[in-house]
């Protein structure tokens, strides 16, 4: 049975500091959990979404583009011409959010709608003259971004991450990890 929490002074905690206190917690009032596992994930996804908030702010933002704006243009530049369907996967978003962000960029004449050869039904997508200057433009400030990110680590340090990375996500075939579709 969970023991009662100690008082705290949540004023003294931090975006970081939280990890280190709810682990010590949760380790405190569930004996079973690993808290390995929970510092792991925990430090992997706060890490991840500071550096996803930063890309966001610091260069997409300012060009009118959210996180998974950039993440459509990004799939369309290196596939296109593609369907939605694609566009969702390679971004790892909903068919709903690929379809209602394209209508924005379709609106901002960023993106183009034509009717696939092979299929009257299915609708390819691709970049307008403007949208492929805007991307290749952005994604040269998103890189640059992601160097001085990249920066903290050597360049083996970065392999290695990369590799570690690589090693965790492919582990998630042996499990019932859910994935969008």
């Amino acid at each position: 049975m969970p023991q009662e929490p100690e008082p705290l002074d949540a004023d003294h905690l931090h975006f970081w500091s939280f990890i280190d206190h709810a682990v010590d917690r949760v380790s405190r009032e569930l004996p079973g959990i690993d808290p390995l596992a929970m510092r792991l994930v925990l430090t992997f996804h706060r890490a991840a979404n500071m550096l996803v908030y930063d890309l966001e702010s610091a260069v997409h933002r300012p060009r009118g583009w959210s996180w998974p704006g950039f993440r459509v243009l990004f799939a369309i530049w290196l596939s296109g011409p593609v369907e939605a369907k694609k566009v969702a996967e390679l971004s790892g978003m909903s068919r709903a959010a690929v379809s209602a962000l394209v209508n924005t960029l379709e609106r901002d004449g960023l993106v183009s709608k034509e009717r696939a050869s092979y299929d009257g039904r299915a609708v390819q997508l691709g970049l307008t003259e403007a949208g492929l200057h805007a991307i290749t433009t952005a994604f040269q400030a998103h890189n640059a971004r992601e160097q001085e990110w990249a920066g903290a680590l050597s360049e083996d340090e970065q392999r290695t991450l990369i590799e570690l990375l690589g090693k965790l996500t492919a582990h998630s075939a042996h499990f019932d990890v859910r994935h969008r579709t």
